[in-house]
């Protein structure tokens, strides 16, 4: 049975989800407003990284902090990005601005006075600005080249006042920008990997499937004609699931586990006696050796199986990857 919540927790969660939900509405009001503006912006984007430019976020208080992260998804994808303090900007930082960078602002309000007073000078560098606002009608919305309608119906702080919802909004936009920017431009998982090969996510992206594999020498491979009895005694000595069946030229041609054994054995007694090549799975699901280990992770998951044969150009069985192999290199 359920144990009953004391009223004040439950009156907490009903308050959080209160929260999420106007949040959630917030996010739903600005998917609806998306229009030719956003596409006009991904486009300046494009242009502006093609020639060698940047991307400069700017905004003060929580829509900054909104900025900062929204630069450091653009950096992170391969799109030139950097924060300007606008508060410092007039005080050296515009140092860091030059012709034909695009500035993204954010200001809900669109009246900030220290966004006010930047806007002449990113003007006078020769910039385009694109602004993110929810008040149309703003001074901001209107200096901009490009404004970004990011109005919620209000926020989700109960005094309607602490930015929250109007916060979500301005990330969710942002982080769709750099998503349909990075589809723009072809950004790849290889090109991912390249600006954080310091973490886990980019060392996995960078590894190749011959770096997981188990080498040929270490993997059970036996001619077609070989007998099952044959194939089980290459699988216990070398620990493990399967073997490669080849032909008399040495190309892959198919595959044997452990499992297809037991499977086979409560059928006919006598199956060890079977030729490898009347018994094995034929044309098995393989992956070439130059591809990185991270399709192998997509193989696996894709078709639910325990074995995978690696093989070179000309389909020759060069090596094996067990799934259980996967966790000791942290693939998984």
């Amino acid at each position: 049975m359920k144990r009953s919540l004391p009223p004040k927790l439950q009156a907490h969660i009903a308050k959080g989800r209160r929260v999420i939900e106007l949040e959630a509405a917030a996010l739903r009001a600005v998917h609806r407003n998306l229009d030719e503006n956003f596409a006009r912006t991904v486009e300046a984007m494009r242009e502006v990284i093609q020639a060698g430019r940047k991307i400069i976020v700017t905004g003060i208080g929580k829509s900054g902090t909104i900025g900062a992260k929204i630069a450091s998804t653009l950096s992170s994808t391969g799109a030139s990005a950097v924060v300007l303090d606008a508060v410092n900007a007039t005080h050296g930082d515009l140092g860091m601005v030059s012709s034909g960078d695009l500035v993204i602002v954010l200001s809900y309000s669109g009246e900030t006075e220290e966004i006010a007073r930047l806007i002449p000078n990113l003007k006078r560098l020769g910039t385009r600005i694109v602004a993110l606002t929810g008040n149309l009608r703003s001074s901001l919305a209107k200096e901009a080249d490009i404004h970004i309608n990011v109005q919620v119906p209000r926020e989700a702080c109960p005094l309607n006042l602490a930015p929250t919802s109007s916060s979500t909004a301005m990330l969710a936009v942002g982080d769709a920008l750099a998503m349909v920017l990075l589809e723009t431009r072809g950004f790849r998982k290889e090109d991912f990997a390249t600006f954080h090969p310091g973490g886990t996510l980019g060392r996995n992206l960078l590894l190749k499937v011959e770096e997981i594999m188990r080498a040929r020498d270490k993997m059970p491979i036996l001619p077609g004609t070989s007998t099952v009895n044959e194939a089980l005694d290459v699988i216990a000595r070398m620990r493990a699931g399967a073997i490669a069946v080849t032909d008399k030229k040495g190309k892959l041609i198919g595959i044997y586990t452990h499992g297809d054994f037991t499977r086979g054995y409560q059928k006919d007694v006598n199956i060890g006696k079977a030729r490898l090549a009347d018994v094995m799975t034929a044309n098995p699901i393989t992956v070439r050796v130059d591809k990185l280990a991270v399709e192998v992770l997509n193989v696996f998951e894709k078709h639910r199986i325990g074995d995978l044969i690696v093989v070179d150009r000309k389909h020759h069985p060069v090596g094996l990857v067990d799934a259980q192999d996967l966790a000791k290199v942290k693939l998984v």
